[in-house]
């Protein structure tokens, strides 16, 4: 087994709360590969949606103008799931129709903001920490480095990105780098 963190080998499931600029972030561990530091992922989840939203806000993209994404950061939520590579294959030949593991899966739900006091779900992000490690692994850098990369990649896509043109994904990887580096998360 890879040595991923020492505290936790049990499953847990964690509400974040928001910083004064991140979406609340609902924490699921659905895996039994790998121990997860509860306290290290809910700290740096907290910070990277903090970051994110300062992104968005700051340099708001065409598709995505200031004034939502402020909202979104005010009051919206996310969940995060970590999976294993075999949980991840089922969701992937479910909804994408791809029969193969993969590192992250991104279910926007919904941008539009509800009636004030109902919950605003904007989406889900899995992970399959397998694929996570096996990547860290290969790239030569921390699972930590790569479980944040690969929960601001699934954020970004919940809030509109994508990486099907060129310059689709050097917008969106460029925002990710951005993103990373003002959380402290390098290679």
């Amino acid at each position: 087994m890879h040595k991923l963190f020492l505290v936790y080998f049990v499953k847990f499931q964690a509400t974040i709360h928001r910083g004064p600029m991140g979406f609340a972030v609902t924490l699921l561990n659905r895996q039994r590969m790998a121990t997860i530091d509860k306290a290290w992922f809910e700290q740096t989840t907290a910070r990277l949606s903090e970051m994110t939203c300062q992104n968005l806000v700051t340099h708001a993209p065409k598709h995505l103008p200031a004034s939502l994404m402020k909202k979104i950061a005010a009051r919206g939520s996310l969940s995060l799931t970590l999976v294993s590579n075999r949980q991840i294959r089922c969701l992937n030949r479910q909804w994408r129709s791809k029969d193969a593991a993969t590192d992250v899966l991104s279910f926007p739900l919904n941008l539009e903001a509800p009636p004030a006091g109902l919950p605003w779900e904007i989406g889900e992000v899995i992970i399959s920490v397998e694929k996570a490690i096996e990547q860290a692994d290969s790239l030569g850098h921390s699972i930590e480095r790569e479980l944040a990369f690969l929960f601001v990649h699934g954020c970004l896509h919940i809030l509109g990105f994508d990486h099907q043109t060129a310059r689709e994904e050097k917008e969106m990887f460029k925002r990710q780098n951005e993103i990373l580096a003002a959380a402290d998360i390098c290679r």
